[in-house]
């Protein structure tokens, strides 16, 4: 999907959280906000936000003098998330459908955005998640397409929400434990999401094969990934895409059999997912 006209006044109040996140002076938050200010002016609308974003943030490093903008906040954001792992594992073991309750997990944890338009509290959205229904709700095609899977590429999106999608995937290989599991990070540090520098310290690599898709979006942007996460992309069985940037991003793709998982977080995707801000999403395409 391309950006839409409400998502230029989201990008450049992104400038504002990113000066708020590097603790930048009354100067340097200035140069920011004037400086995608300015870039919003000659915006593509044939692009999608993930798209617009990597010039963005990439032009807010520079300026910032920083390679990663938001690597304190990172690393909050996982001890955050773990603190919560004996509470959520205490859940799962209780749980009748354990991958039911494995993918409400892993959505839960979307609400980790630091780029949304609206933001949600991780706790609250915890303690009521399990009694959330899927406003879309594919997840009997989910578990019978996982059933049969021989491979299976699950693409990361946020830090924090990262330890949420290894819950899933250690619930993913008990449920079917003869599929080849992949999780797909990002190339390099873009907004909060996940890198191959994340996922490792997480263990990934002990429960599956973790892919640098090497691209510098904060979204699975196709055309601008290497030869091998392409190959992946394009032979897995069954690939689950977490978030609203993989979401624009893969909206359309050449491909079906996707599951998009996640949180509606602004109007623009809610327009698309002919959802409501709030709602969680499980669907298939």
């Amino acid at each position: 999907m391309t950006i839409d006209e409400a998502c230029v006044s989201c990008i450049i109040n992104q400038s504002v959280k990113v000066a708020n996140a590097i603790h930048a002076s009354e100067l340097l938050s200035w140069e920011l906000t004037s400086a995608v200010t300015k870039m919003s002016e000659t915006f593509s609308y044939n692009d999608a936000p993930p798209e617009i974003a990597s010039y963005v943030y990439e032009e807010m490093a520079r300026i910032a003098h920083k390679t990663d903008l938001y690597d304190e906040v990172k690393e909050l954001s996982t001890k955050k998330a773990l603190s919560f792992v004996p509470l959520l594992k205490k859940e799962l073991s209780n749980s009748a459908d354990k991958l039911l309750t494995a993918t409400k997990i892993a959505v839960a944890g979307n609400v980790i955005d630091l780029a949304a338009e609206v933001e949600f509290d991780l706790q609250e959205e915890l303690d009521k998640i399990f009694y959330t229904e899927f406003a879309h709700d594919d997840f009997a095609l989910l578990k019978e397409k996982l059933s049969v899977a021989k491979s299976v590429l699950v693409i990361g999106d946020n830090v924090g929400e990262h330890i949420f999608d290894y819950i899933f995937l250690e619930t993913a290989r008990e449920f079917s434990p003869d599929a080849q599991y992949f999780y797909m990070v990002r190339g390099n540090p873009i907004i909060n999401d996940v890198t191959l520098k994340e996922a490792t310290e997480a263990g990934f690599d002990k429960i599956c094969e973790v892919v640098d898709s090497g691209v510098n979006t904060p979204g699975f942007t196709y055309n601008r990934a290497n030869a091998y996460a392409k190959e992946i992309f394009d032979k897995a069985d069954l690939v689950i895409s977490k978030g609203m940037g993989n979401y624009e991003c893969m909206s359309p793709s050449h491909r079906s059999g996707i599951c998009f998982l996640l949180k509606v977080k602004c109007g623009v995707v809610a327009a698309s997912l002919k959802k409501e801000v709030g709602d969680i999403v499980c669907k298939i395409v």
